[in-house]
Parts: C-alpha cells; structure tokens; sequence
C-alpha cells in the first residue's frame, strides 16, 4: 500500500488539480458542477488517494480550459525529445483494495515530462470485466489506439467493433466510446489521444 501512495504523490497529478482550482477561486463544488463529477471523488483525486480515469481527467482540464497533457509533464522540464524505455513508462492509476470495484484499465504516459506536446501517448492495460453503464465517454479531440495484445471490443456510439491484436481503430472522441477487455488473458495497447482545449 505503501508503494501505490509513494507513486501517486509522485505524479503530483491531486496537486496539479487543486493548485488550478485555487488559481481560479473554485470551490470544489464549483468544479463538480463544472465537470459533472462528485465533490467526493474530487477530494480523493486532489488529496491523491486516487488517480482519476482519463476520462474523469479529461472532464477535468476541460472544466480549466488546459490540455490533458497538463498533468503530465514535469516542472522545469521542456525536452524536445523523450526516450521511454521498456519498463520506465510512469504509471498512472493504482490497482483498486479487495474491497473496491475493479478499475476497466490502468494506463502509463508515454511521454512523461515533455512540455507543449499536442499528442499524449499511453500504453493502457486493461482488466477483463463486463460492459456497464457509464463504460463511455466523449469529449472533443481524436483517439487512435493500437491492440498489442489480448482481445477488446470497441463500443462507440451505437456500433460494436472485436479487435484482435495488430488491429487499430482512429476515431471521433466526440462520440461516446469505451472498450472492454473479453480475453482472458492480459491485453495491452497504446493508445494516443488528441484533445482540444487548453
């Protein structure tokens, strides 16, 4: 457990999320009108005891008018070029405690530190797990997401798409869409998401 608090505070993602609040003189209930999420979970994602869902995050840095690659690159750093290595990617949301409801997908930034970039590269793990309300989401920008390994099945809109690994899908993010894992075994893609605003 110590581990999972050690990597959330390292990524400064909760304070990255109140330090804009505080900016703006929001109150938490500002931002949960703003984004339509619960002042609750507001909380834990600014006191990181969670790491929110890109989608969560997205309704977020559009709720301040930044760009999602916002809460992912370092202070003081402006690279040009970021080399990932196999088995350095940051990753970006913990496992969930034997009691909580399992997350759909943990997902590690691959391009983690790199200031004023327009593209934000993932490499996204995702559970298998059964279809539920709230599986999609929407926002505006373009996703193209590239399946490695495993099986997913793409839900967007009202179509239902099978992915096998090799298979890649380049979409309108303003359309509702989510995925869900159906193999048994691990399924791994990388996916890169392009997102106005900010």
């Amino acid at each position: 457990m110590e581990n999972i608090r050690d990597e959330v505070k390292e990524l400064q993602i909760g304070l990255k999320v109140r330090r804009l609040r505080q900016e703006r003189r929001m109150t938490l209930q500002d931002l949960a009108t703003a984004t339509g999420l619960s002042k609750p979970l507001l909380s834990q994602v600014e006191n990181e005891q969670v790491i929110p869902p890109l989608g969560t995050l997205l309704r977020i840095s559009k709720a301040f008018k930044v760009a999602l690659q916002f809460f992912f690159q370092e202070e003081g750093h402006n690279k040009k070029c970021i080399l990932t290595r196999a088995g350095e990617s940051r990753k970006m949301y913990r496992r969930p405690a034997q009691d909580e409801t399992p997350q759909p997908y943990t997902y590690h930034s691959l391009a983690f530190g790199k200031k004023h970039r327009n593209m934000e590269p993932f490499l996204v793990e995702f559970e298998p797990r059964q279809c539920h309300e709230g599986l999609q989401v929407s926002h505006e920008g373009e996703e193209f997401l590239f399946l490695i390994e495993g099986a997913l099945e793409l839900h967007y809109g009202e179509q239902v798409m099978t992915m096998a690994p090799g298979d890649s899908v380049y979409y309108d993010s303003s359309e509702p869409h989510g995925y869900v894992a159906t193999g048994d075994g691990p399924t791994r893609a990388v996916a890169v998401i392009y997102s106005k605003g900010g």
